[in-house]
């Protein structure tokens, strides 16, 4: 496994953040075991199987320990260990380490023509995902009731199969943090809806929700494009609008209350074309998935369709219509550039087909917007996740208290039981 730590150790002594900045690294005191489950659990689980002599040198623990917290993590069920494949190292081969493939948390994406449920595991795969469509977009009660039902479907699986950490729900809409409320989401219509207490009730599963934009960054960041980026931001184009999410110095940027990131909002010219929040000349307003199937002929097509049929089209209707949401995404983009310099933007949904389709242009209006220091030290990117990607962002939210602490999850928990919060 060449690399795969030294690519992530700032990551790693990242975990230990101090509210001064500085970091710290695992220790052996046993005051702060739990904080070191939590050191080498984030680091197998992000950065894939290491062997224990890896982990001793990531984080500076003695070797003694590394087997003593790996031994309480394979106790829990959280972890497996297995022997390396041959090697050419003298002495005995360091065990490798990776998460367990029966740990699992729950993702669900509701949107403005369907409810999305998916199984994804502590190592990044997605086990399962059931798009269930709506005649119409749905209410939150619909949302929860048809999560609930296709939950439910799924218990023989997820009792005989896995332990499952709880469920985190990607919303197209502004989130509060600390309790799940959904404060809008204008495309679903829904306001001040208590959805992670509603589901939460409904399957017995702790429930934690955010933004959808937000998930899909942290997802890029550890799994996709931004994978070893400690800054990174994160633009997805979809039917419900624009919205984006931001990695600032390797922690998520959500704000006080977890409603940052909404790029689509942001000013990109004079004209009088309204969002969804009625605020007039933005992103969100230029920029639309919409216009683009409508000068296309298409009644409807996924990210994928999209881009394929904007490479294929000779008109030049389309093309005039690329170029124009083209020109406003780099504004906002060059905007966002200049404040955050960060080392790479992610485009997902239909704003990778824009991309896709004409990079150079894009790059060159960018340029044209960004100062020339940020500019130079920043990569655009097209999102890696594909149709994943919110499952496996919404899943990581559901990841985040047991890896917080992995203690807080019993050693004897039964397989598909809900786990207490941490």
């Amino acid at each position: 496994m060449p690399g795969i730590l030294g690519a992530r150790v700032t990551h790693a002594r990242r975990i230990g953040r101090q509210p001064d900045g500085g970091t710290v690294q695992g220790s052996s005191h046993d005051d702060v075991r739990r904080h070191n489950l939590s050191v080498v659990l984030r680091l197998v689980h992000r950065s894939g199987a290491a062997s224990r002599s890896q982990l001793t040198r990531v984080t500076g623990l003695n070797r003694s320990t590394i087997a003593a917290l790996v031994a309480e993590l394979v106790d829990r069920g959280l972890v497996v260990e297995r022997e390396p494949s041959s090697t050419n190292q003298v002495g005995r081969p360091s065990p490798i380490v990776s998460v367990s493939e029966q740990v699992v948390a729950l993702a669900v994406n509701p949107e403005i023509d369907a409810v999305t449920i998916g199984i994804v595991g502590l190592d990044g795969q997605v086990h399962r995902r059931v798009r269930y469509p709506t005649d119409q977009s749905p209410s939150v009660l619909e949302a929860v009731n048809i999560a609930a039902a296709v939950i439910d479907g799924m218990r023989g699986e997820l009792e005989a199969r896995f332990k499952v950490v709880g469920i985190g729900v990607a919303v197209p809409g502004l989130v509060r943090a600390h309790d799940g409320l959904v404060r809008h989401a204008p495309h679903l219509g829904w306001i001040d809806e208590p959805l992670a207490e509603m589901l939460e009730a409904a399957t017995g599963y702790p429930v934690l929700a955010a933004n959808d934009a937000s998930l899909g960054a942290m997802a890029e960041r550890f799994f996709g494009a931004g994978k070893g980026i400690t800054d990174l931001i994160y633009l997805n184009g979809g039917a419900s609008g624009i919205g984006g999410g931001m990695i600032v110095g390797g922690a998520p940027a959500g704000g006080i209350a977890g409603y940052a990131g909404e790029f689509g909002h942001t000013r990109v010219s004079d004209s009088e074309r309204v969002d969804s929040a009625g605020i007039r000349g933005t992103l969100e307003a230029e920029v639309t998935r919409r216009e683009l199937l409508e000068v296309l002929g298409l009644a409807g097509a996924d990210a994928d369709e999209l881009e394929q049929a904007l490479r294929a089209s000779t008109s030049p209707e389309v093309r005039a219509e690329v170029n124009r949401q083209i020109d406003h995404l780099a504004v906002a983009l060059a905007g966002a550039i200049n404040i955050l310099n960060p080392q790479v933007v992610v485009l997902g949904g239909f704003l990778a087909a824009l991309l896709a389709v004409d990079a150079d242009r894009l790059r060159s209006a960018v340029a044209k917007h960004s100062l020339d220091a940020a500019f130079g030290t920043v990569r655009l990117s097209a999102a890696e996740l594909g149709s994943n990607l919110l499952m496996i962002g919404a899943a990581e939210l559901a990841f985040e208290g047991l890896l917080d602490d992995p203690a807080g999850l019993p050693a004897t928990a039964p397989a598909g039981a809900p786990a207490e919060s941490p």
